[in-house]
């Protein structure tokens, strides 16, 4: 499914548009077209242009609930296990955010209007108090491929690109 929201101001000017993909396994039957597959947005076969390393706090995932995600899957250990997880996970808005500081401090100086698209695939989890690593390569002016992984390895963000203003 594909879900596009636009963001506009008092005026009715267009601020931002946020597109959503997401996939509901063992889902389908709908008689459509299966749309793209294959990995988009690879690093190049490099080591990264850049590399950052952010600390995640043990309670963060409880103020993100302030987000307004109230799943108990962030919170309560029991409902996590219940998901098939050792204890309760970080939000993807979390992870997301932790990346795309990544990105403002090492292309746009910290400045947020030089960030013109950010896109990621959620591909792994995050516990709180973990550290998110973001590796980016830079591979044309203004358009940075990226990943982010955890001290466990783990690809948790990858077929993630940032459009940025040089």
């Amino acid at each position: 499914m594909v879900v596009e929201t636009e963001s506009v101001d008092p005026k009715g000017r267009l601020l931002f548009r946020n597109t959503a993909g997401i996939f509901a396994r063992g889902e389908g039957g709908f008689g459509g077209d299966r749309g793209p597959s294959g990995p988009r947005n690879l690093p190049p076969d490099r080591p990264p242009d850049k590399s950052i390393a952010m600390k995640t706090l043990p309670q963060q995932a409880l103020l993100y609930r302030l987000s307004g995600d109230m799943n108990p899957l962030h919170a309560d250990p029991d409902f996590a296990k219940l998901g098939g997880y050792d204890r309760p996970i970080l939000h993807g808005l979390c992870t997301y955010g932790h990346a795309g500081r990544a990105v403002l401090k090492a292309y746009c100086n910290n400045e947020p209007a030089r960030m013109k698209s950010f896109e990621v695939r959620f591909s792994g989890v995050v516990y709180p108090g973990e550290t998110i690593t973001t590796d980016m390569w830079q591979i044309a002016p203004g358009k940075i491929v990226l990943t982010a992984r955890t001290e466990r390895g783990e690809a948790v963000l990858s077929s993630a690109a940032a459009e940025v203003v040089p």
